[in-house]
């Protein structure tokens, strides 16, 4: 029992951890610092006002938005998955030639399905990325303000729109 209580402790504590970094990516723009995630749902959105100035910068950042929507895909993956562990749970195994019905079987499976839904799902998410950057990468060339953005949130990462004036 107390695996359980574990298990779901960590799972909540690691979401947690994920949507506090997801919501803490910030832009400078003139001096000032702007959230880019207004929430988990809403990546990118906190730049919406600038980017809307340049047609090309403004439809990066609609394909970006539309990129990241859950798809019916993943969910049907997550779902079946529950639906096989829920089935294992309830099954008994009765026979020795029970392969495709066995528990273990429906446990391994509906597991598989899930882990790899979440993979390929957050894969997508990860490489969807460029077109924010691209986006910024846009909108800098030809407006003012300048948007500096580290796509990794922590400042570490490579800053964009940094221009040289002479």
């Amino acid at each position: 029992m107390w695996n359980l209580s574990l298990v779901i402790l960590s799972v909540l504590v690691s979401t947690q951890i994920w949507a506090a970094e997801t919501c803490s990516r910030v832009a400078t723009i003139n001096y000032q610092e702007v959230l880019v995630d207004v929430s988990t749902s809403n990546r990118g959105e906190g730049l919406r006002y600038y980017l809307e100035k340049d047609q090309i910068a403004k439809e990066l950042l609609n394909e970006y938005r539309d990129n990241n929507r859950p798809t019916w895909k993943s969910a049907a993956m997550s779902t079946v998955g529950s639906a096989m562990i829920l089935a294992g749970l309830m099954r008994t195994n009765s026979g020795e030639n029970e392969t495709l019905t066995s528990r273990n079987f429906l446990f391994v499976g509906g597991a598989t399905l899930i882990g790899v839904s979440y993979l390929i799902s957050k894969t997508n998410q990860v490489s969807n990325e460029y077109l924010l950057v691209k986006s910024v990468e846009e909108y800098n060339k030809r407006n003012t303000p300048k948007i500096f953005f580290s796509p990794t949130g922590d400042g570490k990462g490579l800053g964009f729109g940094v221009g040289q004036e002479f």
